[in-house]
């Protein structure tokens, strides 16, 4: 089982990015990305169930980032509009085979199966 994100990089503040997360091995009930920025905790970004597409987005990314999922890669992506300075960070999508209630998909330690994180970076 794998997940891999894609998709980081450089942009100015105001752009667009959007994050791929694929998933191999086998199919995820709920996938979340999680995000870290330099000498701060991870923090939930957004979560999304397979089952029936219900998501969950954090407050600060409101009306700017939306979680879809991607059957094409049999995982998820995060579409990153009126991207801001403080978005900087590497960020991970993350998988498990629970289908997660509201409360429980925000918690890093449901999530069973993590990819190896993609850089964003937001210039002022």
């Amino acid at each position: 089982v794998q997940l891999q994100a894609s998709g980081g990089g450089l942009v100015q503040a105001g752009g667009s990015l959007r994050l791929s997360c694929t998933a191999s091995g086998r199919t995820f009930s709920t996938v979340g990305w999680f995000r870290q920025a330099s000498g701060k905790e991870r923090e939930f970004v957004a979560a999304i169930r397979r089952a029936d597409r219900n998501t969950l987005h954090t407050d600060s990314v409101k009306g700017r980032f939306t979680i879809s999922i991607d059957n094409a890669k049999n995982g998820a992506l995060l579409t990153m509009n009126s991207l801001k300075p403080e978005d900087t960070a590497v960020y991970y999508c993350a998988a498990t085979r629970k289908t997660l209630i509201k409360s429980a998909q925000a918690m890093s330690a449901q999530y069973e199966y993590w990819g190896q994180g993609t850089e964003v970076t937001v210039s002022s």
